[in-house]
């Protein structure tokens, strides 16, 4: 079975934890020893989010260099290369020496006109109180947003629309590796006037979506979401709450869930499988076996 696994931020960082490299690597241990249980049996794609180290390196780039600022498409590239090694290594380091692991830094194609560039929603950087995060907009020029009970910088979220490495991808694929690509969602890039020549743009793609594409070009048999918690849940936070088990893309669409957390795994796991046939599932990183085998998550089926 070829499998997509989108590993959420908490694969890295838990909210709340100091973003410091040495709970980077433990988090990343966990979870490489998580998806190797699923490596015996099954092609394996793994993606990953970024949102707190893109913001991080925002930072640090902003301080080291005032007047210089770093453009997000190389700082995508910087976090991808990072995040990619350490998945890279922990997995190596949990498997067999004849099973390969490859990192691939991933361009993923958008739209100039996407609307989502007047708009800024996708956050990165660290939680901030409302002083703090205001402070910094202020000197940085950045857009602010609400997030849980803090704010964050949050910038332009374009709609993927290609996959620029899928023969590299389906090569390795075809020899036996496990691939890790579209870190962060990827690195934006968009098409010149001529077709041919692409240059890259200030934004960071969603993880979730750009999973949901990449599965679908791939032919994968599953997109796994891999999160903090054990299912959707409807009605959170509610008396009326309950986890959904086994559910449509076609049910989902109805209800309403988070734009900042749930909402965009539940829409890339509904244009999964809308548009392959196949089968997606949300859930907890801790059950990665058993949501593989269907029997732990959010079943989500034609």
């Amino acid at each position: 079975m070829r499998v997509l696994i989108a590993l959420g931020g908490n694969a890295l960082l838990r909210r709340g934890e100091p973003l410091t490299m040495a709970r980077q690597i433990a988090n990343v241990r966990r979870a490489a020893l998580q998806i190797s249980k699923l490596a015996d049996r099954n092609e394996l794609v793994v993606a990953h989010g970024n949102g707190p180290q893109v913001g991080l390196l925002a930072m640090q780039a902003a301080a080291a260099h005032p007047q210089d600022t770093a453009p997000l498409d190389v700082l995508d590239a910087e976090s991808e290369g990072m995040i990619g090694y350490l998945l890279e290594q922990e997995l190596a380091n949990a498997l067999p020496a004849t099973r390969q692991v490859a990192t691939l830094l991933t361009r993923v194609e958008v739209d100039a006109h996407d609307p989502a560039f007047a708009h800024p929603t996708k956050p990165i950087g660290p939680v901030y109180t409302q002083a703090q995060a205001e402070a910094l907009a202020r000197r940085h020029g950045w857009s602010i947003a609400p997030d849980g009970a803090g704010y964050r910088r949050v910038v332009a979220s374009p709609k993927p629309l290609a996959i620029e490495a899928l023969k590299p991808i389906q090569w390795l694929l075809e020899h036996d590796a496990i691939v890790i690509a579209a870190g962060g969602g990827g690195i934006p890039v968009l098409r010149g006037p001529d077709g041919q020549k692409r240059s890259g743009v200030e934004a960071v793609i969603d993880k979730d979506l750009c999973s949901a594409l990449l599965a679908a070009r791939l032919g994968a048999d599953l997109l796994l979401i891999a999160t903090d918690v054990e299912a959707v849940y409807v009605d959170w936070h509610t008396p009326r709450e309950h986890a959904l088990c086994r559910t449509s893309a076609a049910a989902l669409r109805r209800l309403e869930f988070p734009a900042g957390s749930m909402g965009p795994k539940v829409e890339a796991a509904c244009d999964f499988v809308e548009r392959t046939g196949q089968r997606a599932v949300i859930g907890s990183l801790e059950q990665i076996e058993a949501m593989a085998g269907g029997s732990a998550g959010t079943q989500i089926t034609p």
